[in-house]
């Protein structure tokens, strides 16, 4: 029986790799999470710009809840069972009537989680619509192996080295519009990307890439995982701590030397390195 997830969902993300939309805050809850992040950009400027918002669940707590939420863990069980790590987050925020995009690829491709028993939950914190750059997801294409990319470091490209899958048709993509307080669910092979923001309002969105199983290993680099939900059986990682104040130093610090690692794995093998 599945805890979030109705069994109509849960088939839908075997066969088409993603799942959405999934009720977790109520339109309260969701408007004191924007607020307190508005909050928090005001307060510390430049802390949680560019690669700033990778990892920062481990400086905001507002953030962090997020990520131990038991609602969205529910979901996440559903989808790779009850024993699940925190292995990252990023938040992705588009500007209103700007340019930048994410192109079509797969979360696995450079990442360096294997094997893909893991899942990104992404939040959304405002309306996200085709107009403003939802996602779109190719459907289907998670059963397949990981495919190709081209380093494109695209100057409005949003990914870290504008990795790009070549010849996606983009007639056969399927937009995944989400409402504040609404979460989808990716398999980590599944192709998919979003356009620019072309509204006059801010798309802010929550990506917990990724929950994964104790099972997964990094093959890369290094990570720190949080044990949000079972036991982490498999020790592979480090333990990283949760933060209980807003931009501690200690926490700037730990995040910022995480992302330094992070770096390393999505930079592996690359011609150069982008401004994420």
């Amino acid at each position: 029986m599945p805890k979030r997830l109705t069994e109509a969902q849960q088939a839908a993300y075997q066969r088409d790799g993603f799942v959405a939309p999934i009720d977790i805050f109520t339109a309260d809850e969701v408007g004191q999470i924007h607020a307190e992040l508005e909050a928090a950009e005001a307060a510390h400027g430049e802390q949680l710009q560019a690669a700033g918002r990778n990892n920062a669940h481990y400086v905001l707590p507002v953030l962090d809840r997020i990520a131990h939420d038991q609602r969205i863990l529910d979901a996440v069980e559903d989808v790779i069972g009850p024993d699940i790590l925190v292995a990252g987050t990023t938040l992705f925020i588009k500007e209103p009537e700007t340019t930048g995009f994410i192109s079509w690829h797969q979360d696995a491709r450079y990442i360096g989680l294997e094997p893909h028993d893991w899942v990104t939950a992404w939040l959304a914190i405002s309306d996200v619509n085709e107009e403003n750059g939802c996602m779109r997801m190719v459907p289907g294409t998670h059963a397949t192996s990981l495919v190709d990319h081209v380093d494109t470091f695209g100057e409005d490209n949003m990914l870290t080295r504008g990795q790009t899958v070549p010849d996606v048709d983009e007639a056969a993509t399927v937009p995944v519009p989400l409402k504040p307080g609404q979460l989808s669910l990716h398999h980590p092979r599944v192709v998919h990307g979003s356009g620019p923001n072309r509204s006059g309002k801010r798309r802010v969105g929550f990506a917990i890439q990724s929950y994964i199983t104790p099972a997964v290993e990094q093959v890369i680099g290094k990570i720190w995982v949080q044990t949000a939900r079972g036991t982490d059986f498999g020790g592979h990682h480090t333990e990283a701590p949760r933060t209980t104040a807003e931009m501690a130093p200690e926490d700037i610090a730990f995040r910022d030397m995480t992302n330094d690692e992070l770096s390393k794995i999505f930079y592996a093998g690359a011609a150069k390195k982008g401004k994420y």
